[in-house]
């Protein structure tokens, strides 16, 4: 302990069977371990290294410290192996770092450490969790075919050069943990294999951390790594739901009473004392719970869940926050927020055959007496083997892509069912007592047989005599025709199709017209959130999308 090496140092293939306690040691020239092996505690806290110094192939076999150490010089860990726990914590690297496949069996702790030149920790294998809280990266940081096993947090760190996460592995278990990392998009980079990277990134609340996640995807997009961008962008947006469901439901704490606060997880002491706090002034954050001195980390974590910092609220912006809720969740639940063709694919299979089994019942089965009017059963029986194909199809798409896929599914259900189900029991109640019963409510233009896109086309023809001669009522008695509702229904929903097959305008149920605007207005936003979503992952289609 503070011993001081005036030379050059060499401790090569040595065996330390007992402790090696080192603190304050001063290396004034190189210092060589190599292939040395340490049976117990390797204590080198506060050490400084002037010169070189190797651990090449050193094993730790108990724990090590390097806390508050001085690197001034290049240091040599490569092929190390750290059978416990390795404390480097705000330690100081001057020149390059070189750990490439380093073994770390325990815990990696690198807070508040400071780089001023490259790392590199290629191919080395974390089994442990690894921390670099705060720490400080001036130059590039490599972690090139690493593997990690337990999270990497990242909490608070500096970035100003490049870290590269490419091809490293990441265990179920593994994450990386940004939050409230301090990076910029122009003069930093963060690197890792494209559709992965994005997905191991972590974020706990949005509160303080929208710069960063803005600046995440414009690095990604800087790269061209567009799903990762996606992803974040799709994590920010999940966060932003939690706080609004916050928001909502959530006990406010400058507004709460005493009795209130009890129940959501306050002592009496906490709650009197908070009280008081915001008596003086309003909470802004939920973090000024922990200025409170009565109020310990353990009680922030278990109520932060379920309260907001908010001024107080109004009915008018409580609205708006269920709604803006509201329009987030169906972003979300339908196409991952604009991320995910496949899912917005699979929903509007499940619309496109719901949709043509409603038009389809509407136009055939109209009476049961006194005279009957309803299809033969082979054409029911194909329409549904039909329509449940194409929705089966809907449905497996969106129980692979989706997060939440039965909530997906409520999400389509109460978009597609309610008002189609209430405007037929109207119309059955009511029933049909009109003329041109026994031909189709749906015509189609018989000019011309082609695929055809039909944004700007209307779902009832125009009332003009002469277009009555270019529309013909669909054909009931052939076996082929339920093949016309899902047509119709492909025409309505996404706005293409190969017959122009329309609503009549003569003897026509209002509530029958109406049921076809209803689809062709939910047509209209569907294929907004299509095309949004096709532009923000197709390569070249992702030019629409700004940088924010």
């Amino acid at each position: 302990m503070q011993t001081r090496f005036e030379n050059f140092a060499n401790f090569t293939n040595t065996y330390f069977l007992n402790r090696v306690e080192a603190q304050g040691v001063v290396f004034n020239q190189e210092a060589d371990w190599s292939e040395s092996r340490f049976g117990q505690l390797a204590n080198f806290a506060g050490a400084n290294f002037r010169r070189d110094v190797r651990f090449r192939n050193v094993i730790f076999f108990d724990r090590a410290r390097f806390s508050q150490a001085q690197f001034q010089a290049a240091v040599l860990l490569q092929g190390s192996e750290f059978r416990a726990a390795a404390n480097f914590g705000q330690a100081s690297f001057q020149q390059m770092v070189n750990a490439s496949r380093g073994q770390w069996r325990g815990t990696a702790d690198f807070a508040q450490t400071r780089w001023q030149e490259r790392a590199l920790f290629n191919s080395a294998s974390f089994d442990g969790a690894l921390f670099l809280t705060e720490a400080s990266f001036e130059k590039f940081i490599s972690f090139r075919q690493a593997q990690f096993k337990q999270p990497v947090n990242l909490r608070g760190a500096t970035i100003l050069d490049q870290i590269d996460f490419g091809d490293a592995g990441f265990a179920a278990t593994a994450y990386l943990n940004v939050a409230d990392l301090q990076f910029s998009a122009e003069k930093a980079t963060i690197l890792g294999n494209p559709g992965e990277l994005g997905r191991v990134l972590s974020v706990p609340s949005l509160q303080g951390n929208e710069t960063l996640l803005r600046n995440l995807v414009r690095n990604f997009r800087l790269q061209e790594q567009i799903l990762d961008a996606n992803w974040v962008e799709y994590t920010r947006e999940r966060l932003h739901l939690k706080q609004l469901r916050q928001r909502l439901v959530g006990i406010n704490l400058n507004t709460a009473s005493i009795e209130q606060l009890q129940r959501v997880g306050f002592s009496t002491t906490q709650a009197i004392a908070l009280v008081q706090k915001r008596q003086q002034q309003s909470l802004r954050s939920l973090n000024d719970l922990l200025k409170i001195a009565e109020i310990d980390l353990a009680t922030y974590v278990k109520v932060r869940d379920r309260v907001v910092a908010e001024p107080a609220t109004t009915l008018l912006s409580w609205l708006g926050d269920g709604w803006q809720w509201l329009k987030v969740l169906l972003l979300l639940s339908l196409s991952r927020y604009g991320t995910s063709f496949w899912l917005i694919f699979g929903v509007g299979l499940v619309g496109l055959a719901y949709f043509g089994v409603v038009f389809w019942a509407v136009d055939r089965v109209r009476r049961f007496y006194p005279k009957a009017i309803v299809p033969r059963l082979d054409e029911a029986v194909w329409m549904l083997a039909g329509a449940g194909a194409i929705a089966l199809l809907g449905v497996s798409a969106i129980l692979r892509t989706a997060e939440a896929p039965w909530l997906t599914l409520v999400c389509i259900g109460l978009l597609a069912v309610p008002v189609p189900t209430v405007l037929l029991m109207v119309l059955y109640q009511r029933g049909r007592y009109h003329d041109l019963m026994t031909v189709s409510y749906f015509v189609e233009d018989g000019s011309l047989r082609q695929f055809r896109l039909l944004i700007g086309r209307l779902p009832v023809i125009p009332k003009f005599p002469l277009f009555r001669d270019r529309y013909t009522p669909i054909l009931w008695e052939r076996r082929w025709n339920w093949l016309n509702y899902l047509d119709f229904s492909l025409n309505n929903l996404l706005k293409f199709g190969f017959n122009d097959i329309r609503l009549r305008d003569q003897h026509m149920p209002g509530l029958v017209t109406a049921l076809a605007w209803y689809e062709w207005t939910l047509g209209l936003l569907y294929l907004a959130l299509l095309l949004w979503t096709l532009s923000r992952t197709i390569p070249g289609l992702n030019l629409l999308i700004y940088f924010k």
